[in-house]
């Protein structure tokens, strides 16, 4: 009797051993050789990239080599859709622009451009170089050097006061070798006035807001190790 007790104890035990391994493998799944490696969470980002085929491994939501097979674009990519819908040149000049620059991005530019307006507009009325030098090109910067030192010689004191930006729209967009350009149409609401050494207004009216339509062309070379974008030209519609 107790050797065929121990004999069912060895059956009840293996039913159950059975069961447990059963329900582990559901549970956990196996490996049958096709299921390719494990992420490794310890991997450093650039070895994972390299790995999944990605020949410009960059800190961005982007993959593009020659041999991925596909491409994505960051958020705010028009690519081919600006394409087809009555902009052809403007959504060329997107795509030549991505492919130079992964970075670039259609919305974020559009308001970092605001953002230069306001900072270039307050620094060229206040008349800070300082601040000036970087945002600018070396030809712009030395017209907008040159229209200060006049004002400052003649004893003027320009106040331009920004009431609002209205409007602001990607105009033109197109690369030239490694620089890519980028225009933007402005429309803003200003208070433009003249002083002189008096404090008398020479130019303008303190109390009237005019609107300003400008086009605001940037560039910046792709393969500089600088992100910032240099005003190049500027024109207004009077």
């Amino acid at each position: 009797m107790g050797n065929g007790f121990q004999f069912i104890d060895i059956i009840l035990f293996g039913m159950i051993a059975a069961f447990l391994i059963l329900r582990l493998r559901n549970v956990l799944g196996r490996r049958d050789g096709h299921e390719g490696g494990y992420p490794d969470p310890f991997k450093r980002d650039e070895e994972a990239g390299q790995e999944d085929g990605n020949d410009n491994v960059v800190p961005l939501p982007h993959r593009d080599g020659p041999d991925s097979g596909f491409e994505t674009e960051p958020d705010g990519y028009l690519g081919d859709a600006a394409i087809t819908d009555g902009e052809s040149a403007l959504g060329a000049g997107f795509m030549q622009i991505h492919r130079a620059d992964k970075s670039f991005n259609e919305e974020d530019f559009v308001v970092g451009a605001r953002v230069a307006f306001e900072m270039v507009l307050n620094a060229y009325s206040s008349g800070d170089t300082d601040t000036l030098r970087p945002l600018l090109s070396d030809d712009v910067f030395a017209n907008f050097e040159t229209v200060i030192k006049d004002r400052d010689r003649a004893g003027h004191v320009m106040e331009d006061t920004l009431v609002g930006i209205s409007a602001s729209e990607i105009v033109e967009a197109y690369m030239e070798g490694k620089v890519a350009s980028v225009t933007v149409k402005l429309v803003t609401e200003q208070i433009n006035v003249m002083r002189d050494e008096n404090g008398d207004v020479v130019e303008g009216d303190p109390n009237a807001v005019v609107s300003v339509t400008d086009f605001w062309t940037f560039s910046r070379n792709t393969q500089s190790r600088d992100p910032n974008w240099a005003l190049v030209a500027t024109r207004s519609l009077d």
